[in-house]
């Protein structure tokens, strides 16, 4: 499991490092219904720094933990019911 969260969308350390925990975390939640193989991780948006005051709050992770399980769920479920 690979991570990637650019500077551009998480500006401090320590926020990258609070998100990348969640998904190695989260991910290993979901190691057994996930494919064998190379999975990345990629945050694509910022999380708006007037809402998360702290780079490492509890809302933060909160936050990236539901989005996390909402992506997860998706490739397990993606996984269990392959197209036609």
């Amino acid at each position: 499991m690979g991570a990637m969260v650019p500077k551009r969308w998480a500006k401090r350390a320590v926020t990258r490092n609070t998100i990348k925990r969640q998904i190695y975390h989260v991910s290993q939640l979901f190691e057994n219904r996930l494919l064998a193989g190379a999975h990345l991780v990629r945050l694509r948006s910022a999380f708006d720094p007037a809402q998360f005051r702290s780079a490492s709050s509890v809302q933060l992770k909160a936050a990236v933990r539901g989005e996390l399980l909402t992506l997860f769920e998706r490739a397990a479920q993606a996984v269990a019911t392959p197209a036609p």
